[in-house]
């Protein structure tokens, strides 16, 4: 059987160029969050099927990547349901993990507890631009706070990240699962009709409110229902006084402190918001996972559509997982579309640092100097490269041009016997003197400070252990 060069369907591989952006954005994410009071943990990418198939999953649980027994325990010639023969899968999300996670360690964390997560998650779905099988997550949670200060903590925390990746004008999109279930009952559906009538109410920015009256209708549903379901949604305007108007409307179905809560919510971080976004009461808001009881949202790019992330409230999934009941609310965004979004909307990341030093050594001699002296630089957070494959001296100037060296120094046998080199600007072509002794670093400090082409360097901060270097050589 040949051996294939691509990646698998639905995955792909990353050059340098794009992990730059990605660690630029990764980086940031971490040190948003951490100012915040999130700390970052992690699960396994495997979990347990009976978790991963816990009827919480919405749609993403027909998705699973299943993984057979191993070893003894797998017996297909017995085998008579897939039960027999699968006991794992690769999670499709990072909340139900988590909610594993902390009924497992709750004990051992503190309370609340802000969760930072970021990792690969895999699902089954067809492939297309931005969406892939294999994505990375990021997940901000909150595990035992039952108050609003979740919501408003999770919403700043996420639009000042945002605010940081320079978007704007984005909006969070907010509803109440406790308001789904209200206009519903409102509306004469029984309950056990609900999820059939979210799924269609959830294609509402697909099919417009004619396409959800022509689906429910369809659907075997009472005219009389449809109609007054849709009356509502005609009814209610985008923003508190329409969780008001559903406060009066809704009366005898929806408890007045729901909807007390989603108006402090928005209220609050409408006036507390650092970056340049609208909050939007979107009671056709669904959100597709089962396990969400209360306060649902997600951020909705307008130019773009579709939406770069979502969350909710999730309070029961910790006791499903075996342990105390627990007030639970996270958010997560998915990194793929958030950089699809920011490379659409050319949003400028700031310059990789460059290669300060290219070293280049003809010999093993030299090749072992220049490895000591690049070790050096990186102990003074230099960037330096050196050459380590015995390359020609045109093919090692080549790659120090094609890397973007601000210096190179070239080292053979007569720089070795007269301890001295030359250092080159690669941009005026100007050469200085440099000792290749004790003196090495500062002297290179001194003539790179003297160029325009580099940052100023603090000679005071740098330090390096001579003795160090010294033992290096000899060794």
């Amino acid at each position: 059987m040949a051996l294939k060069k691509k990646p698998v369907t639905g995955m792909k591989d990353m050059m340098p160029a794009e992990m730059e952006v990605r660690d630029y954005v990764i980086g940031l994410i971490k040190e948003t969050y951490k100012t915040f009071g999130f700390s970052s943990m992690e699960t396994p990418c495997v979990e347990h099927i009976e978790n991963l198939c816990s009827k919480q999953g919405g749609d993403n649980e027909k998705l699973i990547f299943k993984i057979l027994k191993r070893g003894e325990k797998l017996k297909l010639d017995t085998a008579k349901e897939e039960a027999d023969l699968v006991d794992g899968g690769l999670r499709y999300d990072l909340t139900v993990p988590l909610s594993r996670y902390y009924a497992n360690h709750a004990n051992e964390l503190p309370s609340p507890f802000k969760a930072l997560q970021m990792g690969n998650v895999w699902r089954a779905d067809r492939p297309q631009r931005g969406r892939f099988r294999q994505f990375m997550q990021c997940d901000i949670d909150i595990l035992g706070e039952p108050s609003n200060l979740a919501e408003i903590e999770l919403i700043l925390a996420t639009t000042a990240l945002l605010g940081k990746l320079d978007f704007k004008n984005f909006t969070i999109r907010i509803n109440d699962r406790r308001f789904l279930k209200a206009m519903a009952a409102y509306s004469g559906f029984k309950e056990e009709d609900y999820d059939s009538v979210f799924i269609t109410l959830d294609k509402m920015d697909k099919i417009g409110l004619d396409g959800v009256a022509a689906e429910l209708k369809g659907n075997g549903y009472a005219e009389e229902s449809v109609e007054k379901y849709l009356a509502l949604f005609e009814e209610i305007t985008n923003d508190v006084e329409g969780v008001r108007l559903c406060k009066e409307k809704l009366q005898g179905y929806l408890a007045p402190e729901a909807a007390d809560s989603l108006e402090m919510i928005i209220t609050s971080v409408e006036s507390q918001k650092e970056a340049e976004f609208k909050m939007s009461f979107d009671p056709t808001l669904v959100r597709g996972m089962s396990y969400y009881t209360g306060t649902i949202f997600e951020i909705s790019m307008d130019e773009f559509g579709g939406s770069v992330g979502g969350g909710g409230r999730y309070d029961g999934l910790v006791k499903q997982m075996g342990g105390a009941q627990t007030p639970a609310l996270g958010f997560a965004m998915g990194m793929e579309r958030l950089l699809l979004i920011m490379q659409a909307q050319g949003i400028q990341l700031p310059e990789p640092p460059v290669c300060e030093l290219y070293i280049a050594p003809l010999g093993k001699q030299a090749q072992i100097k220049a490895f000591a002296f690049t070790n050096m630089l990186h102990q003074a957070s230099i960037k330096a490269e050196c050459d380590m494959c015995d390359r020609s001296l045109k093919a090692q100037m080549k790659y120090a041009d094609k890397i973007g060296a601000l210096f190179t120094l070239v080292l053979g046998d007569d720089e070795l016997k007269h301890n001295q080199a030359e250092l080159k600007n690669m941009k005026t072509g100007e050469k200085t003197p440099i000792s290749l002794g004790d003196t090495f670093l500062t002297e290179f400090v001194a003539a790179a400070t003297q160029a325009e082409d580099m940052m100023a360097l603090n000679m005071d901060e740098l330090s390096i252990d001579l003795e160090s270097f010294k033992q290096f050589e000899k060794e």
